[in-house]
């Protein structure tokens, strides 16, 4: 069942008809349909003009006002195996399951800015159209690839697309702004971008008047930074996530002790800076609301931000003109305060919970399908998109080669299924065999045409955490060695590869290489090593061993070292919480 509050602005699209404008303290949000309650929300992406309800099956509701204006409200159904949305001032995106984005918006196509076109089919390099991420600023939209490369379109009148050009006013097909990133990070009504590579370095473009991009004092006088410029001042530890607001940025680390801390860059007299005063450099917040805390998410909105707690806070400062604070009256607030909340169906489980905020309103929402590594499904449709991890090879009706995973295929298919499937596979394109190998892996029906044809193998699958769990279970299929005191453990490469960015990293940077590596964790005793392994399968902590803070601290180090901070639910959010409860 849905979770879903709200507060703020009750307009542009108006959500409640018999509320006022104004929603100043929070609310429970129900869809007129009730339908809709029953289907688990998995994210939400608003903007000023629009606000977007995305389903965990793969479908969206949109609620917008046409052509900008307070009438003519529409609620549109959109279906499209979506994964994720994502929504901005002036356009909005949809990144479907097989790895396209779909976008619409004055700045994507004037001419029909309600009509959805497929922008990354619009990329020239025709080997890096799967994307794997979206983010929408207020008048452009950001594509990470599969390759790990990121690609802009749209608006560029505040250098946003960070190309090295002072004179490109705006694209409408996706440039290349630069290589080997992990994540993107901008803000629905924001013209800056920020830009975190491999190495945890961080780049940043765009409109810079209030400093907000971080760069210091030394650049304060610069308005706009057109090229991408890294970031040489920002506080030690590794970067968890950065928020843009209009005129501002907010930024959580985590440092060498486990502690995250947030910091602060902008305008304070129209933004959630948390402070009194300007800041042309991340600078940190703080406040006794927090410091004691772990913080596991922070959010931005136009003028307004959130943090969230361990132990259950929503903490809120920044403009409240709307009541998009939640606190019961429209005082704007300069420093953090606590939101009072209504009593939330699934608090012991606050790392699901998340924020949506647009110009001027917030959601508070539950689901634990937010993250892009929500569970291992969505991490073997990743890998099956990395050809360099493939070993085993099929032929399409035009003798095009696809590509797959031999070990996933042998636990979710027996021989003779997989003769089948070639059999099948020889008689498709390449794009519906495509189509055919995500669900086979992903266990959802993408193309019903498609899996009418598979039914028989599809119905024979496992489900893919019991799958993992059978490759945890056979020792022969465990390619690589983890050497530790007396013991070794084993495990696959592929599994992994899948779930370290260390090894991911290992494996990539040596070709053709089939040895079994070993390394030496005897700094970890065996219940914390217990506890990683079990993670690695399954994305879950495993029953009976009892948390320590000992096992915590051990945990910590053993995290930074595999760099397992990617995967989602986090590992060390879960063992403070259990710890703590």
């Amino acid at each position: 069942m849905n979770e879903i509050i709200f507060f703020g602005q009750n307009n542009n699209p108006k959500l409640f008809e018999n509320e006022t404008d104004k929603i100043t303290k929070p609310i429970q949000f129900k869809f007129e349909n009730e339908n809709e309650n029953e289907k688990q929300i998995k994210q939400i992406s608003s903007s000023t003009f629009s606000t977007i309800f995305l389903f965990e099956n793969g479908k969206a509701i949109e609620y917008l006002n046409e052509n900008y204006s307070k009438q003519n409200l529409q609620k549109i159904q959109i279906e499209k195996n979506i994964q994720k949305i994502t929504v901005g001032w002036q356009n909005e995106a949809i990144l479907t399951i097989e790895g396209n984005v779909f976008a619409k918006g004055l700045n994507i196509d004037s001419e029909n800015p309600n009509k959805f076109i497929n922008i990354s089919s619009l990329i020239e390099d025709t080997n890096d159209r799967i994307i794997e991420d979206i983010v929408s600023g207020a008048q452009s939209i950001y594509l990470l690839t599969s390759n790990q490369n990121v690609y802009g379109i749209g608006d560029n009148f505040n250098h946003q697309l960070g190309v090295d050009s002072e004179t490109l006013d705006k694209t409408k097909k996706p440039i290349l702004m630069m290589k080997n990133v992990s994540k993107i990070f901008s803000g629905n009504i924001s013209y800056h971008v920020f830009l975190l590579n491999s190495n945890q370095e961080l780049f940043v473009c765009g409109f810079n008047q209030w400093g907000q991009l971080g760069l210091g004092e030394s650049r304060k006088e610069e308005s706009k930074i057109y090229k991408l410029t890294q970031i040489q001042n920002i506080p030690k530890g590794k970067i968890i996530d950065v928020q843009c607001g209009l005129f501002y940025s907010i930024i959580l680390i985590e440092n060498e002790e486990a502690k995250r801390k947030v910091y602060s860059c902008g305008n304070y007299q129209y933004n959630g800076l948390g402070k009194n005063e300007n800041t042309y450099e991340f600078t940190e917040i703080k406040s006794s609301l927090f410091e004691n805390d772990y913080i596991l998410k922070i959010f931005c909105g136009n003028r307004h931000t959130f943090i969230l707690t361990s132990n259950s806070k929503l903490i809120g400062f920044g403009a409240n003109f709307y009541g998009q604070l939640g606190t019961g009256n429209t005082k704007d607030q300069t420093i953090p305060i606590q939101i009072e909340l209504p009593k939330l169906r699934f608090n012991e489980n606050i790392s699901n919970y998340h924020v949506s905020c647009g110009d001027s309103k917030s959601f508070l929402y539950y689901s634990p399908f937010l993250s892009p590594f929500s569970n291992l499904e969505e991490d073997l449709i990743k890998l099956f998109r990395r050809k360099e991890f493939c070993d085993i090879s099929f032929k399409t009706e035009n003798g095009e080669i696809i590509e797959a995973h031999k070990l996933i295929l042998k636990y979710r298919l027996n021989q003779n299924q997989i003769e089948k499937l070639k059999e099948i596979i020889s008689k498709k394109s390449i794009k519906e065999s495509n189509q055919i190998f995500e669900m086979i892996y992903s266990n959802r029906i993408i193309n019903p045409k498609l899996y009418s044809e598979i039914k028989e193998i599809i119905n024979s699958n496992e489900k893919i955490e019991e799958t993992i769990k059978r490759i945890y279970l056979n020792e022969n299929e465990k390619d690589f060695i983890i050497e530790r005191k007396e013991k070794q453990y084993k495990f696959p490469k592929l599994i992994l590869i899948m779930r370290s960015e260390l090894y991911r990293g290992m494996f990539l940077s040596v070709t053709n290489d089939t040895s079994n590596k070993v390394r030496d964790y005897s700094e970890l005793s065996n219940k914390s090593f217990q506890i990683f392994e079990y993670w690695i399968y399954s994305n879950q902590i495993k029953k009976g061993i009892k948390i320590t803070q000992e096992i915590i601290n051990e945990i910590k180090i053993g995290i930074d070292y595999f760099q397992l901070n990617q995967t989602y639910p986090n590992l060390f959010d879960l063992l403070i919480n259990k710890f703590n409860n």
